[in-house]
């Protein structure tokens, strides 16, 4: 049965072997991994872990204080990562209140839809009415997780990575 926990230093091995099941380039947003961070040690591992859970570091200055990580586990085994951000609204419009990833392997079975289900419940708990969501057009699974909490197209707009669909979902 999977969860969602905040980050930990316990799974070291298991992260880095989701990391490295999705190979070299940009990885998954709901990890907030940024190219300056050193993971492979133990000790650059817990800095990255440290900053996660105070919203600390170079990850602030795209998503400003206030970014809630959680990784999706199952047992002892990373599956995949998620992020609600609730930091300043100029970076909100950017990438989106909630991001998310799961590692290839653990695709297809609902743990993208089950995630995004628990970190809307705590969206709401923080307060906010509405979240907005961003996903590349061609990632038609992500379309799908978040038409099945609700979401309502907004349009598709031009970001530094492309064309991306941009959602609304209200509580």
């Amino acid at each position: 049965m999977p969860e969602l926990i905040a980050p930990t230093t316990r799974l070291h091995s298991a992260w880095l072997e989701a990391r490295d099941e999705w190979g070299p380039g940009r990885h998954e947003d709901g990890f907030g991994l940024e190219p300056a961070d050193e993971v492979d040690s133990p000790d650059g591992f817990a800095t990255w872990v440290a900053r996660l859970a105070d919203g600390s570091g170079p990850k602030a200055a795209v998503t400003g204080p206030g970014c809630t990580y959680r990784w999706i586990v199952e047992g002892d085994r990373v599956l995949g990562g998620i992020a609600l951000r609730h930091g300043p609204d100029d970076q909100v419009l950017r990438f989106g209140h909630i991001g998310y990833g799961i590692r290839p392997s653990s695709r297809r079975r609902g743990l993208a839809t089950w995630a995004l289900g628990r970190m809307l419940t705590e969206a709401w708990a923080l307060g906010l009415d509405r979240v907005l969501m961003v996903c590349e057009v061609d990632n038609l699974a992500s379309v799908k997780t978040i038409e099945r909490h609700g979401g309502l197209l907004e349009g598709v707009k031009d970001t530094e990575h492309g064309p991306a669909r941009h959602y609304w979902i209200t509580a």
